[in-house]
């Protein structure tokens, strides 16, 4: 069975960047390649800060858009309280 994750990347210049994916350790090696999204592409290094792992791709699509809607604050604090 295949898992998805929601993550939130930290770029080089201090943005957050939100995907899913269901092959983190590929998908952070392509945002820093340059090749995963055009987002990302000119800020690189991305630091992985946030993940989560959902029981679809429906539901981490639907985690990603919840999350793209907080606010820059609202998404530190989520990003602290998974750190606890």
């Amino acid at each position: 069975m295949v898992s998805w994750f929601c993550y939130l990347l930290r770029c080089a210049d201090d943005t957050l960047y939100c995907g899913i994916t269901n092959d983190l350790d590929k998908r952070i090696a392509a945002h820093n390649a340059g090749t995963a999204s055009k987002y990302t592409r000119g800020r690189t290094p991305a630091e992985l800060i946030f993940v989560e792992q959902c029981d679809d791709k429906s539901a981490a699509l639907k985690r990603e858009m919840e999350i793209k809607s907080l606010s820059r604050a609202d998404k530190l604090t989520l990003i602290q309280s998974s750190l606890k």
